[in-house]
């Protein structure tokens, strides 16, 4: 039936119409998680404790689907279908003997009838569903398995991908945020907070309780947001970045002190690391070739995330294409090393940014 944004599914919503299948998905998982309810609360109002059920996508009986899917709720006009995390690239955790194209074959013949009394619910909150941007249409078009299911909703009922909002999207509800809890904060300042939080939804929730109760109704300063806001791994990769570019020894060697890198999360601080410095790759490739930042965020699939691209332009100013693919180079063959051998995470990571440091132009 259609392909909508959040705008135009919430929308249909309050005009009271449903449809009998819907997928949803995106990086905002947050905003995946807010229309589901919303989607929810059309289909059953009160009533979810009677007539909804939840069904864990990677444990899904297609026998016991049909029969839900077939049945009536006396409670509600609607009986109601949640399926979280159905991954057709891997419908099951235990896939041996099973071929993924046999299981969701089965399964859209199961959603072929889907009654009126009924509606079914796919939302994605726990994989990355891969799209890929449509020039012509100037739409995100899916790019694994999970195509077929959402062409499926798409042909009889209803997608919306939920994309990362935008600091500047984030801003406003930010500040929304702080006043429901009796604070204020800026708009200049809540975007800031958002770019510091990499616009994840959930961080901010947290990080703005906690500035309100320190605030204790007063305005949020920047320096309040500087002096409390948990810095994240990925903003202290971004100042070893910036130090890097530099020739900052000091200021990279602090940085790596500040990741506490350790056996645990090595593969975190790492892919933190090698990702940043893909993204100074790109900018400074785009730069090179005179596209703007917009454009490269849209190129490069930045969607809700043009100030990752704008803080790879900014630093990766100082460093020529030439440069920045030897570090990546230095970096690959960091990560063979620690995939392949019982290394110490710490050590070959400061000899990997040592080696980057003396790299010349």
């Amino acid at each position: 039936m259609a392909n909508l944004n959040v705008k135009e599914l919430t929308a249909e919503l309050k005009k009271g119409s449903l449809s009998r299948i819907y997928y949803i998905f995106g990086a905002d998982t947050a905003g995946v998680s807010d229309i589901t309810r919303k989607i929810i609360k059309a289909a059953v109002g009160d009533n979810e404790e009677f007539a909804l059920t939840k069904l864990d996508g990677k444990r899904l009986d297609m026998s016991q689907l049909e029969e839900l899917i077939g049945q009536f709720n006396m409670m509600s006009e609607y009986n109601c279908i949640l399926i979280n995390d159905y991954n057709c690239e891997k419908p099951r955790e235990d896939m041996r003997g099973k071929k993924a194209e046999d299981i969701n074959k089965n399964l859209l013949a199961v959603l072929k009838n889907i009654p009126d009394q009924t509606v079914v619910i796919f939302n994605v909150t726990g994989f990355e569903v891969k799209v890929q941007m449509d020039y012509k249409t100037r739409k995100n078009v899916i790019k694994d398995k999970n195509k077929k299911l959402a062409d499926f909703a798409d042909k009889n009922g209803i997608v919306c991908e939920m994309p990362i909002k935008t600091a500047q999207e984030l801003s406003r509800i930010i500040t929304n945020m702080a006043a429901s809890r009796g604070g204020a904060i800026s708009l200049n300042n809540a975007q800031s907070l958002a770019e510091l939080c990499l616009c994840d939804e959930l961080v901010i929730k947290s990080e703005l309780d906690k500035l309100c109760a320190y605030a204790n109704g007063r305005e949020i300063t920047a320096d309040m947001i500087k002096e409390l806001v948990s810095q994240r791994t990925d903003m202290t990769v971004y100042n070893l970045a910036k130090a890097v570019a530099s020739f900052n020894a000091k200021a990279a060697f602090e940085a790596i002190d500040e990741m506490n890198i350790t056996k645990d999360n090595r593969t975190l601080v790492f892919h933190a690391i090698f990702s940043t410095f893909t993204d100074m790759y790109r900018a400074a490739c785009a730069r090179k070739s005179g596209i703007s930042i917009d454009k490269a965020a849209a190129d490069f699939g930045y969607y809700g995330r043009t100030f990752i691209m704008k803080n790879a332009f900014n630093y990766s100013s100082r460093m020529s294409v030439e440069m920045l693919r030897k570090c990546i180079i230095i970096l690959r063959d960091t990560a063979v090393k620690m995939n392949s051998t019982a290394c110490e995470p710490r050590y070959e990571i400061e000899q990997a940014v040592t080696r980057m440091l003396k790299v010349k132009q």
